[in-house]
């Protein structure tokens, strides 16, 4: 890895984290606990746009970590599963679709990755009936993944200009 690939990945990721403490400290929909923006995956689409899978993966992986460790086993499992399941998701849209827009991706990812969520939460918390939830994180995911495709764009051309494929 180049130094300025480095830096980038090193200012992606710092980035990312700021982003998930701010947002942790707001409460966007007071009756549904959890249920927030996303701001922070901005930064691993920037990385899947413009740098690599490799680089998008560790971004995702280094927030995982970093909520294990300020937050617990619970959100740093509920981060690695959405993170990555979402970052999967990206990938294989972008790979076999080549017009995938910015959008999209980014509504897939969000469904995702609240879905991942759901299915761990599900699983640990079995004989509490989590199924009336899943409506409000579809519709979250929806709302949140187009607001991060726009902000996605609003940021790009200040990032391109530090490094990244065009």
């Amino acid at each position: 890895m180049n130094t300025k690939k480095l830096t980038l990945t090193a200012l992606l990721t710092a980035t990312a984290l700021v982003l998930s403490i701010v947002e942790g400290m707001f409460v966007f929909v007071p009756q549904c606990p959890g249920v927030k923006v996303g701001l922070s995956n901005i930064a691993v689409m920037f990385a899947l746009f413009f740098l690599d899978k490799k680089t998008a993966f560790a971004i995702g992986f280094l927030k995982s970590f970093f909520a294990l460790v300020t937050r617990g086993a619970m959100a740093g499992l509920l981060s690695l599963s959405g993170g990555i399941s979402s970052i999967i998701v990206m990938i294989i849209l972008i790979s076999f679709t080549k017009d995938s827009s910015t959008s999209i991706v980014s509504i897939a990812a969000a469904l995702t990755h609240n879905i991942a969520q759901f299915g761990v939460i599900s699983i640990v918390y079995a004989p509490m009936s989590m199924l009336p939830y899943l409506p409000i994180l579809i519709i979250s995911g929806i709302v949140f993944g187009i607001a991060n495709a726009v902000f996605l764009h609003a940021v790009t051309p200040a990032l391109s200009k530090l490094g990244g494929k065009k």
